[in-house]
């Protein structure tokens, strides 16, 4: 439903929804056999509420106008301009109270980001670029603020560029100090991404910007039998009881680019850090922050800077940083907006 109204169009079918009227539509509708339902506001600019989908602030509204495919599910591909689009992702992606600064190279790191998506469709079968998710950038999860309005409007046509080509600009929570370089994926370097190297996040004194944040820092204690049910859980491979876990190979910052799980019963080799992360993760023990604060273990590790060790029956991880570690740490950047660091500075340090 839309505040003026809306208007339904499949084929040469046309229906037409008074003010907050609501268009309910399901995948066995008539109007689908002309074709998709395309859905716009009547009134040029209102935003269009999907009443059945269930965001972060609650029911979402968009801007643009939606196609819609019939599926099992129902398929609702939203259609709008570049900037708009940026509107509803940089509040979702960093917190829209952050410094505006902080924002601003958000807001050029999403719409680079994005740029590149535009330039071939991941969804062809729905003449789509990207989905809504952390697969690509989390879209319309938060509401709209008045700061990453300013912040995409302060920015508008910002783009990274190096080599002559827009970057896809990569972005990750909270940094340890020190990025990583694409390695990390399992990447060769070549001219056209060496724009991602490894830097040191730091102050004119040396310190670290992030170095009194929570995630800077970080801890676990694994209890034998929990690690290696994971790993063999997490990797299908039978090694027995976990013996011993290496880190065999590190890249650019320190980070963790292959592990090695020895058992008794065999053994299991790990490259790159979201396989690493995800093989050492799962559920069943959990973290401690610098700050005291204890969380669940997660699906992954929080990044894969990191130290293990094995001592009394357990597995102990101390790490830091969470994320890939790869291009700009948003909290490293939101610190570095603090110090007095313009969204050009920061950027061009990432």
């Amino acid at each position: 439903q839309a505040e003026g109204g809306l208007i339904a169009i499949a084929g040469d079918e046309k229906r037409e929804y008074g003010q907050g009227e609501v268009f309910a539509v399901t995948p066995d509708d008539a109007m689908f056999q002309k074709g998709t339902i395309k859905v716009e506001s009547v009134v040029s600019g209102d935003k269009i509420t999907v009443s059945s989908l269930n965001r972060g602030y609650g029911t979402p509204s968009y801007r643009g106008s939606f196609e819609l495919f019939s599926s099992a599910e129902g398929m609702i591909v939203n259609e709008l301009p570049l900037e708009e689009y940026l509107y509803a992702v940089v509040p979702s992606e960093m917190p829209a109270s952050y410094e505006l600064e902080a924002l601003k190279a958000q807001a050029v790191c999403a719409r680079s980001y994005a740029y590149n998506q535009t330039q071939g469709l991941s969804y062809p079968e729905y003449n789509a670029h990207v989905d809504d998710s952390t697969s690509f950038q989390v879209y319309g999860n938060s509401k709209e603020q008045e700061s990453a309005v300013r912040a995409v409007d302060e920015t508008r046509g910002q783009k990274l560029w190096y080599q002559n080509q827009v970057v896809t600009a990569y972005y990750y929570s909270t940094s340890c100090g020190k990025t990583t370089g694409i390695e990390a994926w399992g990447t060769t370097p070549d001219e056209q991404n060496q724009y991602l190297q490894s830097v040191e996040i730091c102050k004119e004194d040396g310190n670290a910007y992030e170095a009194e944040l929570p995630w800077y820092r970080w801890k676990a204690v694994v209890p034998e039998g929990i690690l290696s049910n994971l790993i063999e859980l997490n990797t299908a491979t039978e090694i027995g009881t976990l013996q011993n876990v290496s880190v065999t190979k590190r890249g650019a910052g320190g980070v963790a680019l292959q592990i090695v799980a020895q058992g008794d019963g065999g053994s299991v080799t790990v490259d790159t850090e979201n396989k690493i992360r995800r093989a050492l993760g799962g559920k069943g023990y959990q973290i401690e922050k610098q700050d005291g604060t204890v969380v669940d273990s997660q699906t992954l590790l929080p990044s894969a800077f990191f130290k293990i060790e094995k001592s009394e029956g357990n597995y102990i991880i101390n790490g830091g940083g969470y994320g890939h570690g790869i291009g700009m740490s948003q909290n490293g950047a939101n610190e570095m907006a603090k110090c007095g660091k313009t969204y050009i500075e920061i950027l061009q340090l990432f």
